[in-house]
């Protein structure tokens, strides 16, 4: 965090002042939730969780070198007492940002979000000093959090904002009003929650209605309910995509031997060649929405094409790819699930495994509400439409209409089974993978799959090829 004596931070956040002998002395660290992160000249914000109680490790984080805590409560150490430690926290992200004079650049949608953002991340810091959201911190905590790691160096703040209803998104908008809004898409995840696309898509708008007018909402022209929020915003409008009306555009897409997309990259400045080191043709359009971002912000195509071309994967458990000595492929997408994704990294799993055995191994994916068994039957129906060689269900119900799905569409019998926990399914994949198969292990987070990807690898850790 750019360096604030305490006494201006309390001010910032209405806070008061305990134990504090010097006001004057400034946090110089980061500002951390977590006892473990502390380092020296750290502030430690004190949240009361289900099971743990920040304000308990007080004492601790302040042995740890932390100069002061953010607290609900007098400690007993240096302190800032404030009513509300969450609200307070944006207020200071709020005041960090207005200082710093970077640019920042927000990006929203149903699917996509965090790699998209990593593809920002890895353009824009080949111009310059960029902080970005680490893996998907990106509710009304990370947010904040993410915003304060900035420093005085930094000119580019890349941070992704999820929503779980209405008005989140206007919330997270206004601790760091961004100039630069991106949306994705708008798919069925957390539908149960917000009740139908058109509310996830008014939810999602909220971010381009933020923009000021000197700045850029940079919108998907192949999703239509993204393409409308360009009459909801008084920013310019900057589309990308596969269709012809895209300011930033893909054309020849197509797919490597290894199932990594290609395409010719046009911008309203060029137009260059792009081989992702990503798996799965949906990253072509987060590659594109990572492109409109670097040109409105002033790169050239060869640059962005080049950056774009040489980024890889900056957060875990998302189509990470690991060849093991055997010649079987773990594709670890296990960090979550929605349709979209699920419809996604199916396509990557087949062309990935041309001439080889594919292995789908799923598990449920949560909050779609009533959509729930449906999409689910459609999850199973897809994998045998693109001849997955097999499916394993890992869980209970949503598992089995998972199961039930690919068993009606195509009678697979044997081809398909439903284990009921992630123990069974690695018993069956130990005793039946061979050299050459390719396996998909994706499932919403809770479901915990990325245990199952691990266990598969565990014993040839230091001779597996991670791509």
């Amino acid at each position: 965090m750019i360096a604030l004596s305490l006494a201006e931070i309390a001010s910032v956040v209405g806070g008061q002042t305990y134990d504090i002998p010097d006001p004057q002395v400034r946090v110089t660290g980061p500002v951390v939730i977590d006892s473990r992160k502390v380092e020296a000249g750290s502030l430690f914000a004190a949240f009361v969780g289900e099971r743990v109680d920040g304000h308990d490790y007080a004492r601790d984080v302040v042995d740890k070198g932390a100069v002061a805590v953010l607290a609900s409560r007098p400690v007993g150490v240096p302190a800032i007492v404030v009513d509300d430690v969450q609200a307070a926290l944006g207020a200071l992200a709020r005041h960090v940002v207005e200082r710093l004079g970077a640019t920042l650049v927000a990006l929203t949608g149903s699917a996509g979000k965090t790699s998209t953002k990593d593809l920002i991340a890895q353009v824009l810091r080949r111009k310059a000093e960029t902080v970005f959201t680490p893996g998907s911190f990106n509710n009304e905590i990370g947010l904040p959090l993410t915003a304060l790691s900035a420093t005085d160096a930094t000119r580019f703040l890349v941070l992704e904002m999820g929503a779980r209803g209405i008005g989140h998104i206007r919330y997270l908008t206004g601790l760091t009003p961004p100039k630069v809004g991106v949306v994705l898409n708008v798919g069925t995840a957390h539908i149960g929650e917000f009740g139908g696309r058109e509310q996830i898509a008014q939810a999602k708008g909220e971010l381009v209605e933020a923009l000021p007018a000197e700045g850029t909402a940079i919108l998907n022209a192949d999703d239509p309910l993204v393409k409308a929020m360009a009459s909801r915003t008084k920013a310019k409008v900057l589309f990308f995509g596969e269709s012809a009306e895209a300011d930033v555009r893909a054309e020849n897409v197509r797919l490597t031997e290894n199932g990594q997309p290609a395409f010719s990259l046009h911008t309203p400045t060029g137009c260059s060649e792009v081989t992702l080191r990503l798996y799965g043709e949906h990253h072509v359009s987060n590659a594109l929405a990572a492109a409109a971002v670097a040109h409105d912000l002033g790169m050239s195509v060869s640059e962005i094409a080049l950056a774009l071309s040489e980024a890889g994967t900056l957060s875990r458990w998302r189509m990470e790819v690991t060849e093991r000595p055997d010649g079987v492929t773990i594709v670890n997408d296990a960090y979550n699930a929605n349709p979209e994704s699920m419809r996604a990294a199916l396509r990557a799993l087949v062309a990935m495994g041309k001439g080889r055995r594919t292995w789908a191994v799923l598990g449920h994916m949560a909050e779609l509400g009533d959509e729930s068994l449906a999409e689910h039957d459609a999850v199973g129906r897809l994998a045998v439409r693109l001849n997955v060689s097999k499916l394993v269900a890992v869980g209970g119900r949503e598992a089995s209409w998972l199961q039930l799905g690919a068993y009606n569409e195509g009678s697979w019998g044997e081809e398909s089974v439903h284990v009921s926990d992630t123990q069974a399914a690695i018993d069956l994949l130990r005793s039946e993978l061979r050299p050459g198969d390719v396996v998909l292990v994706k499932a919403s987070r809770s479901v915990g799959l990325e245990s199952l990807a691990q266990a598969l690898l565990e014993g040839f850790e230091n001779g597996g090829d991670a791509r």
